[in-house]
C-alpha cells in the first residue's frame, strides 16, 4: 500500500514538474510586458497591463483569465469591460 501511494506520489509530483510548471512560467511571462491594443470601445491605440500573477495561476486550470491593472485611458475610462484582454 506504502510502495503504491509513493508511486503515485512520485507521478503527480513529476507531472506538476514538467507539465504545469513551464505552463504557468510561460503564461506569467507572456503577460509580464505592456501590451499595445486597439481599444474596442474608443477604437483608439492604447497600451494595456495586464495582471500577469492572475494569469499564470489560472492558466493552471485552463484558458488564463485577464485582467487589465492599467491602461493608457486610465483614469477616465477605468469603469470598461476590458473587452481588449480577448484580444492580448
Amino acid at each position: 500500500m506504502n510502495a503504491a501511494l509513493m508511486t503515485m506520489t512520485v507521478v503527480v509530483g513529476l507531472g506538476l514538474v514538467y507539465v504545469l510548471l513551464p505552463l504557468v512560467v510561460h503564461t506569467f511571462q507572456r503577460y509580464c510586458s505592456k501590451r499595445i491594443l486597439q481599444c474596442p470601445e474608443t477604437q483608439e491605440t492604447v497600451q494595456v497591463e495586464i495582471d500577469p500573477r492572475r494569469a499564470a495561476f489560472s492558466s493552471a486550470f485552463g484558458r488564463p483569465l485577464l485582467r487589465v491593472t492599467n491602461c493608457t485611458l486610465w483614469p477616465k475610462r477605468k469603469g470598461c469591460h476590458q473587452e481588449c484582454t480577448r484580444s492580448a
